[in-house]
């Protein structure tokens, strides 16, 4: 990645010959809450069941095997960068038991007799090496992907396409928001192997232009709308949902639902980071990571498309208060 203007910090010594994964987890920090818990890549490889094809028995690719995947990549492209250990939140367990356990009352299970593998999974790995400073605040290289089993068709047979999702974007370590622009998300990538998920992680990374991604949300520190604006916004996010078919046409379509809406208006007025200006003015980078904060409490399988969404809707009012296209969420 030798195009790359951010600032990067080299923790390595020139005896050292590639890219390290250290112990320091990534987002320390939830980066999304809704339903997650926390898991270890050690307790997915060795613990949760892998589930398989109906009609051969053969294995899908693993939760696991995709994080590691995505780490391989990541330490060859980013030669000599320090990468941080996933952090990594499941959801939607789907719960079993060895068949000899099968008449076991629940309390008398014991562990070695209990199965389980989520069905959905999102992890990210931060690269901190790679960073920059937004208003004041750092935000940091972050890669990471999204995998439900529950979009795989697991009543087929091995070699039918398994779906993936991957991102490349930022993460503001003031808050741990996830900042993932269209340019890098990759929303449903389907391979039948690792090869082919191996070439779909690095087509994607090096598509991606991470140090155009920094100066767009740069740029939206300049720009502000008054509170009035504030509230026009508000109201078209919760109208959109309900515009016919046909009147959507043309808009930037809006992934939030009511619950983040309510949070984005909320934090308005509470957020310490965030929140509006004495005169209720807010500059669009502050309210860029009000929805991205309240994107924290969507599902997983929904996460990606709602930060997208997010950005193209800052992207739309910086543009429009340009004078350079209309927004319908303001005029």
């Amino acid at each position: 990645m030798d195009n790359m203007m951010l600032t990067r910090v080299n923790p390595h010594t020139e005896t050292e010959q590639q890219s390290t994964i250290h112990e320091t987890l990534s987002s320390e920090k939830v980066f999304i809450q809704a339903n997650t818990i926390p898991a270890t890549l050690e307790e997915i490889r060795d613990q949760h069941v892998i589930p398989v094809f109906l009609k051969d028995n053969e294995c899908a690719i693993s939760q696991g095997d995709f994080i590691e995947t995505v780490m391989e990549v990541a330490s060859q492209s980013y030669y000599g960068e320090r990468i941080l250990k996933p952090s990594i939140r499941v959801s939607h367990p789907i719960k079993g038991r060895i068949p000899e356990a099968k008449d076991k009352p629940v309390g008398q299970l014991q562990e070695w007799e209990k199965t389980v593998y989520y069905e959905r999974m999102m992890f990210v790995i931060e690269i901190p090496t790679i960073t920059d400073d937004i208003a004041g605040q750092p935000v940091t290289y972050t890669i990471g992907g999204v995998k439900s089993y529950g979009e795989d068709n697991l009543y087929n047979k091995k070699g039918a396409d398994e779906h993936f999702k991957l991102f490349a974007g930022f993460q503001n370590r003031v808050c741990t928001n996830l900042s993932v622009w269209s340019d890098g998300f990759a929303g449903d990538i389907k391979v039948k192997s690792l090869d082919q998920l191996r070439n779909a992680v690095l087509n994607m990374l090096l598509s991606y232009n991470p140090v155009e991604q920094v100066q767009r949300m740069r740029s939206l520190v300049d720009h502000s709308i008054t509170e009035q604006q504030f509230a026009q916004l508000i109201g078209r996010c919760r109208m959109f949902q309900y515009l016919p078919a046909k009147d959507k046409e043309g808009i930037d379509p809006l992934l939030f639902g009511d619950q983040q809406i309510a949070s984005v208006c909320r934090d308005y007025y509470r957020d310490n980071s965030f929140c509006r200006n004495t005169d209720g003015t807010i500059n669009l980078w502050k309210l860029y990571n009000l929805f991205t904060g309240a994107n924290k409490s969507t599902y997983i399988d929904q996460f990606l498309e709602r930060s997208v969404s997010a950005s193209r809707l800052v992207e739309a009012i910086r543009d429009s208060l340009n004078n350079t296209r209309s927004s319908w969420y303001l005029n």
